[in-house]
């Protein structure tokens, strides 16, 4: 029986945690730091468990939809064009109004 595929996307602000809650997932080593703009580019990152092919995306932090860096626009173009399967959106609880503006659009 193949495994089921599904494209999970981590969004979110910047510095929220998004790389940290990658390496954990899928068990690699990306580069995590306690200021805004360490991920710069999508990374990917594969995990097979309970029949489930899962492909993990990284974005770069958005504070929006609408992009005003390189970074937001990497996150814009992959969540509205690619359409992966899942959106989580990794927030900060210590800001909960400006990181759950990303998650009303």
């Amino acid at each position: 029986m193949a495994a089921k595929h599904f494209t999970i996307a981590l969004a979110g602000n910047p510095n929220s945690g998004k790389t940290t809650v990658f390496n954990n997932l899928t068990g690699t080593r990306q580069k995590v730091g306690n200021w805004p703009g360490v991920t710069v580019e999508k990374k990917e990152g594969h995990v097979s468990r309970d029949g489930l092919d899962l492909t993990i995306v990284d974005l770069p932090g958005t504070y929006s939809l609408t992009p005003f860096s390189i970074e937001e626009v990497v996150a814009r173009n992959y969540l509205l064009d690619e359409r992966p399967d899942v959106v989580v959106d990794i927030i900060d609880a210590s800001n909960l109004e400006r990181s759950l503006y990303l998650a009303t659009q």
